[in-house]
Order: C-alpha cells, then structure tokens, then sequence
C-alpha cells in the first residue's frame, strides 16, 4: 500500500486539479467564446449557471454511487464526462456555421453549448469523490494534511487557469477551450491507468433511498433548524449575489471598456492569486485574532468596497481601478467564504455537522445557478452597470443576516477571541 501511495496522491491531485482549471480556463473567456453566437446577458448568464446547476441535482448521487460500487469507476465517468463535455465546447465554439447551410442563423451552436456545460457539471463531482479517495488513504492523524490538497489543487486551478487561458487566448480564443479538454484528457489517461481502487468491497453501502438523493431535500432539513436557518440564507444570499455579478463581469469589461481575453483573463488571475493568499496563509491568523463572526462582516465590507468600484471605472482609469476592485472582492471573499461555514458549523453538534456542511455546498451551487441568469436579465433590461449595484443590495442584506444570526454571547465570543 505504501508503494501505491504516490500515484493515489498523483492521481486525485490532477483530478482535483482538473476540476478547477477547466472552469478557471473557460469561465473569463465565455462572452468572447460567445460573441459569434449572441451578446445578452441572459444567455450568457444561463450558461455560466448551467454547470452549478448540474453539479447541484448530481453530486449527492455521485458521492452514493463511489461508496457504492468504488471510487476508480466512479471518478473515471466523471473524468470521462469532462472530457466529453470540454471537448464539445471546444468543437462548437471552433466551427464555422455560418458556413453550414443547413445550421447557419440557427439555435443548433447554443444547444450544444448548453449541452457541453451541463455535461461537464454532472461531472463535476470529481472532487467530492477524490476527496473520499483522500480520505481512504488517509489515517485519521494525517487526514488534515492530505485533505491539504484539495486547497492547494484548487488555488492552483484558480491561478493557471486564467494565466493560460489569457496566454493562449492571444494566440486564437479557441485554444484554451482545448487545452482544457486536453488536460483532462491526460487526466482520464492517469486515473484508468495508475489509480487503483481504494474502496475495497466491505466497506462499501447499499445506494441510498431516492429521497435522500434529492438535494432540495437537504436544503430543507437545515432550513428548518432554528440554530444556522439565518445563517445558511445569508451563505446562499451571498453566492446567489457574488456568482450573479461575476458572470457578467467580463461582458462588462468588453463592452464598457473594449477589453480583450487577454485583459479579462488577467483581472481573474489577480483574483486567484489573492483569494489563495487569503486562504493559504492568511485566514488562520487572522481569525485568532479577529474570529469568524468579525471577519464574515468584514469580508462582505470589502466585497461590497470591490463591487462599488467597477461601475464608477471609466475607459481612462479601467486598468488601476478594475484591478485593484477585483483584488478587494477576491479579498473579502476568501474571508467570507471559511469564516461563514465555520459560523455554521460552531453552531451545530457533531452529529450535524456532515449533514448541514455538505448543505453548504448545495446552497452556493443553487446559488451560483440562480445568480447568473438574474444578473444577465438585469444587464439588459435595466442596463449594463445594475448587477452591481443589485449585488451591492443583496450584500448589505447578508450582512444583516450575519450580524443578527447570532445571539450576542456567541457573537461575543466569535466576534473577538482575544482582547
């Protein structure tokens, strides 16, 4: 077991890995990806939010289906369907079919693309399943460590993904579309031919009930407990707000600004960078000294300061101004995000914790599918600068969440763990 331990780790890093630089490469580059095809909002915020709903109705059943039948053939359909789903956006995107008679002026391009995207989000419960190989792996004293990876394979794909795709992008938008496809393409290759099975057959369950399987049904049993109810709507309030704004970012920059990929994949890169840096290193102190309750507030006042700034830019100062407000949002975010989740789960016993905590992550993909094509129908209806100023409202109410969310002894004691 000890000689299969590398490739193991090798193995779920590139998935992990994988399942965050192909979001990473594609997402900056969507309007451009998209221009030959349609410019509004609304369509584009579908499709950012395709691939979150996807993930959203799927993961519960790919997580019961890896303890059931082992997770190399679960992991392998899923790197599989990235593949699949990677692979025909990038054909889509880099035919011509102006120049197919029987296709030109129709919807065929955008259904496909809308089938590529929901493809590669069924699939996207890679990094569930190669956190359970983690975990059979892992002893319960080095579990912290190996689960490591996951932080470090998801900063990583955060930060290569929009500096390749900005990088290739220069050279034909299409490319970085394949590179992705092309990465997991290596990364199918690693799992069929180096990860071995880690599940073995005793420790494996029977599927769940169907019941359990819907994910709305979750969502509804920690709705009803009174101790995180306001604080879960305040985690989904936020993605549904910071996911809505985001996905017509870049359309913003392009139309308001004339940016190009390259400018645009550049502004998500500051956000890797500075959102790993907040949560490598710096969450830790930082809540020693201010604790989670403080930092969740102060997080939603910079993402609220880095949302203000963007429809103030102008063509002159968009450059200086556009950088250093997604360097803010990137910065309050990485506090709100581990900070929120670590509110919710002080409140609950051990025995809730799993059960409340895997909600979580139910509520900011039902949130990331909800906030897109919200954003895109205000971008234009209302105008080009109004997802802002709604994210903006719906932040404040966040914060009125958060801060009322607690009773004062707990908020004390979150609000400030040193004197």
């Amino acid at each position: 077991m000890r000689r299969t331990r590398p490739p193991i780790g090798l193995c779920a890093f590139v998935t992990l890995l994988n399942d965050r630089l192909g979001e990473s490469i594609v997402f900056p580059l969507l309007p451009f990806l998209l221009a030959s095809y349609t410019s509004n909002g609304r369509t584009l915020g579908l499709l950012a939010g395709s691939y979150a709903v996807a993930q959203f109705a799927f993961t519960p059943l790919i997580g019961a289906l890896s303890d059931r039948y082992g997770r190399k053939p679960v992991i392998s359909g899923c790197v599989t369907g990235s593949v699949l789903g990677l692979g025909l956006f990038a054909l889509t995107v880099s035919i011509d079919w102006q120049a197919i008679p029987w296709a030109a002026g129709t919807a065929i391009p955008l259904a496909l693309l809308f089938a590529a995207r929901l493809i590669d989000g069924v699939s996207g419960g890679t990094a569930a399943t190669a956190g359970a190989v983690l975990a059979d792996i892992s002893t319960p004293e080095n579990r912290a460590k190996a689960f490591g990876l996951i932080g470090v394979a998801f900063g990583l794909g955060f930060i290569l993904g929009p500096f390749f795709g900005g990088v290739l992008a220069r050279v034909n938008v299409t490319l970085p579309v394949w590179a992705a496809a092309g990465f997991a393409l290596v990364n199918l290759l690693l799992v069929l031919t180096l990860l071995p099975e880690t599940h073995p057959p005793e420790a494996r369950r029977a599927l769940p009930r169907k019941r359990d399987l819907n994910p709305f049904s979750a969502l509804r049993r920690v709705f009803t407990n009174p101790q995180v109810r306001r604080l879960c709507a305040a985690f989904f309030l936020f993605f549904l707000a910071f996911n809505g704004f985001t996905a017509v970012l870049v359309l913003y920059f392009k139309q308001a600004f004339n940016w190009g990929p390259g400018l645009a994949a550049t502004a998500f890169l500051v956000v890797g960078v500075v959102a790993t840096v907040v949560q490598g290193g710096l969450i830790g102190p930082l809540v020693k000294r201010f604790g989670e309750w403080r930092l969740t507030l102060a997080g939603l006042g910079f993402v609220i300061a880095g949302c203000l700034q963007i429809p103030v830019a102008n063509a002159g100062n968009a450059r200086s101004v556009v950088f250093s407000a997604v360097a803010i949002l990137a910065f309050g975010t990485g506090l709100v995000t581990p900070c929120l989740r670590a509110l919710v789960s002080r409140r609950l016993d051990d025995s809730g914790q799993g059960a409340a905590l895997g909600s979580l992550q139910g509520l900011q993909s039902l949130g990331s599918f909800i906030g897109p094509p919200l954003a895109g129908l205000s971008y234009d209806l209302i105008g080009r600068q109004s997802p802002f100023w709604l994210g903006i409202v719906l932040l404040a109410g966040v914060a009125a969440l958060v801060a009322g969310g607690l009773p004062p002894r707990i908020a004390s004691t979150a609000g400030a763990q040193q004197p």
